[in-house]
């Protein structure tokens, strides 16, 4: 269901609409910028980070190991 909350999606491929903002595909620097709330600083309205914060807990290991890069 729907909240109707504007939340923030991780796009590797950068072709998603709407506005965007970089982070380092570092997983300590996703850690730290999730602990200082800065995606909602970077990106206002956004009040939903659960697919950001899931990203980072299950998918950025995968894409920050540059061996594992295809």
């Amino acid at each position: 269901m729907d909240s109707g909350e504007t939340g923030a999606t991780v796009d590797l491929r950068r072709r998603l609409p709407g506005r965007g903002a970089w982070l380092h595909p570092d997983p300590e620097c996703w850690k730290l910028a999730i602990k200082r709330r800065a995606v909602g600083r970077a990106l206002p309205g956004v009040v939903n980070v659960g697919g950001v914060e899931a990203f980072a807990a299950n998918e950025l290991p995968l894409v920050a190991d540059p061996d594992i890069r295809t």
